[in-house]
């Protein structure tokens, strides 16, 4: 299979511009971005809140039109229709019937989907079960909680067994019990097959999740790739206390090794390179400190995140 082919969704130098009202001037709010995803991988949209996310969201669902720019999805153009039975999408804070119960809810986005009648009954079970639900199915989406009604909202998003879903923030408002319970739902799809694109802002479950991942900072992609290739490339640092040593040997170890200096009531801190640790140690030690820890700090997303974010305000 071509690389072409693996590509499920697919977007070139799209701009978007809005208008804030009737004599006002245009806003830019996409800046030209690119990016793609393949198929069979779980793909995070990730940016401050204002960045885009949403924007191209509604882009590739066909909700709002681009300004300019281009975006194709399992090969087809994003202004086409008859593709889109084969995607799913669960969008930030949904609307849902709570007068309805959850079986009543997947029945009817079922008929809406066009699910043959015969098959609707075994394909709800099975979805209320695939999410968790089973226990829950006949009762009113009402007494639902926050992180139920994400699970149902995932439920509606597969119940036409899309190839592609989209998720709009999925773990917004969840706590950690039910961001766990997204993420294992996630997984799940993802090891059936299905290709997700989500878009968030909680780095820990980009890093835990996603196979690769956008950023993007005020309408511009910043990075894109694999999470550990962008962490691969950052200079790894460790921090190493201690005691028991004068301030101006300190200062003068300090000087030598570029390191930075932090100082509490009974110990001292040093954050040095990696690759300095061994020199830096044995300098101490010849000077008679006090070794309490060494403590090796890795880049995580969020170092990538910020940094970005940095770069884009300049």
């Amino acid at each position: 299979m071509s690389e072409l082919s693996q590509e499920v969704v697919r977007v070139e130098d799209i701009v978007k511009d809005f208008r804030p009202g009737l004599g006002l001037k245009k806003k830019r709010v996409l800046h030209g971005i690119s990016f793609s995803v393949r198929r069979g991988e779980i793909f995070g949209f990730v940016g401050p809140n204002g960045a885009g996310k949403t924007t191209t969201l509604k882009i590739l669902m066909g909700l709002i039109f681009a300004t300019s720019g281009k975006a194709s999805i399992l090969g087809h153009d994003i202004g086409e229709s008859s593709f889109r039975r084969h995607i799913g999408y669960l969008p930030e804070g949904p609307y849902f019937y709570d007068y309805l119960t959850g079986r009543e809810f997947l029945r009817f986005y079922a008929k809406l989907c066009g699910v043959p009648r015969a098959q609707i009954a075994e394909r709800v079970t099975n979805l209320l079960e695939a999410v968790g639900l089973a226990h829950a199915g006949d009762e009113r989406l009402r007494n639902y909680s926050k992180g139920m009604l994400q699970r149902i909202g995932i439920g509606q998003a597969l119940v036409h067994d899309p190839q592609v879903l989209f998720l709009d923030e999925p773990m917004s408002g969840l706590d950690p019990i039910g961001r766990k319970e997204i993420r294992d739902l996630i997984w799940q799809f993802r090891d059936r097959g299905k290709t997700i694109f989500m878009t968030t802002h909680i780095l820990s479950d980009v890093e835990m999740l996603c196979d690769s991942v956008a950023i993007i900072v005020k309408g511009k992609i910043q990075y894109q790739g694999a999470p550990k290739d962008f962490l691969k490339n950052e200079r790894h640092s460790a921090e190493i206390v201690f005691a028991g040593l004068e301030k101006s040997i300190q200062a003068q170890i300090a000087e030598r090794f570029q390191a930075s200096v932090r100082d509490s009531d009974e110990h001292s801190q040093f954050g040095v390179a990696e690759d300095q640790v061994d020199d830096v140690l044995r300098a101490l030690l010849e000077k008679g400190a006090q070794v309490v820890s060494v403590t090796p700090r890795r880049a995580t997303l969020e170092m990538i995140f910020l940094n970005a974010v940095q770069e884009g305000g300049r």
